[in-house]
């Protein structure tokens, strides 16, 4: 998985490897399988492993990598980290406290890539996230401008890598991108992109400024109740993603995957179960036909699984612009 053949070239000239492990986890699952799946993870070809300090896993994800170098199952240079700066963290003052508070979770001495989580910025508070009296999030007004300069800083003072951006839009994006003084572009924007959201003119936006589009919910998203509406269409369950799957003699989830790849994104895969986890690295094994992608395509219903709701009345708000 390290070997430059499965990895995407980053405009900073890092690589990033073109499949990653994802480490989210909903508050009904315990943090010991966080530390299990991360575990197996490593041990079955993973080395982009992508967590953020709001998932609240970062030390088990941590623990997973130390003990597979102490046992010389990987070298730090063979892994790519990713985490994420969350949104009460947006005053510049904040986000180098924040960074290593993250990187003391993860027992490193830098993260390969450090992503402004959502462009939206919320009060800060002791709690990583402080509620109004109707439960939403006190939001604030720092300009996210400033913060990425912040995050230019952590990458001189070596305890990035790379920097990027999550949930941006293309406007939001062009902002950064035009903004003056811009010393480093984001490498990537992560964001929800599956086939039923395949974000077509987010991605073209984002190649012709030579930034990579990271996929989360590549899957469908797990469909944790916590943030995901149950009578949603169940993506895996799509019958003509099931006939294309049929045709080529594989699983549903890796022909998901393989739509992503062949597009230029880099999927992030997630699973607590090991036959998921192997399965899925056979992603660069086959191909699909152009006429396999022309009918994927035609599963796209612009439908967002995970909408941010909880951001919804700033003005940032990232998904109101149609891309």
């Amino acid at each position: 998985m390290s070997s430059k053949l499965h990895c995407v070239k980053l405009n900073d000239g890092h690589f990033i490897p073109a499949l990653g492990f994802g480490t989210y986890k909903p508050k009904e699952v315990p943090k010991s399988k966080s530390l299990e799946a991360a575990h197996l993870a490593i041990d079955v070809g993973y080395r982009h492993i992508d967590t953020a300090s709001a998932y609240q896993v970062e030390e088990e994800i941590g623990q997973a990598i130390q003990s597979k170098i102490k046992a010389g199952v990987v070298k730090r240079k063979d892994m790519f980290i990713t985490t994420k700066l969350w949104c009460s963290c947006f005053r510049t003052e904040m986000v180098r406290p924040a960074l290593e508070k993250s990187l003391k979770n993860l027992q490193l001495d830098y993260v390969d890539l450090f992503l402004i989580h959502y462009p939206v910025p919320i009060k800060s508070s002791v709690d990583e996230s402080p509620l109004d009296e109707k439960g939403k999030f006190l939001l604030d007004t720092v300009d996210f401008c400033d913060t990425w300069e912040m995050l230019e800083k952590c990458k001189d003072a070596g305890l990035v890598k790379s920097i990027g951006v999550s949930n941006f839009n293309h406007k939001q994006l062009e902002r950064l991108l035009n903004k003056p003084g811009l010393k480093y572009k984001p490498v990537c924007n992560q964001v929800e992109c599956h086939l039923y959201l395949n974000q077509s003119k987010l991605l073209d936006y984002c190649k012709s400024k030579d930034i990579v589009l990271v996929a989360y919910g590549a899957l469908g998203t797990q469909r944790y109740k916590e943030w995901v509406d149950q009578n949603s269409p169940v993506l895996l369950d799509d019958p003509i993603l099931c006939d294309v799957a049929k045709k080529n003699k594989r699983s549903p989830a890796l022909i998901a995957l393989r739509y992503l790849f062949q597009r230029g994104v880099v999927p992030l895969a997630q699973s607590f179960k090991e036959n998921e986890m192997r399965e899925n690295l056979q992603v660069f094994e086959f191909q699909l036909s152009p006429e396999d992608m022309k009918t994927l395509d035609g599963l796209n219903k612009n439908f967002r699984y995970l909408s941010a709701e909880f951001l919804a009345d700033h003005p940032e708000y990232p998904f109101s612009e149609e891309y």
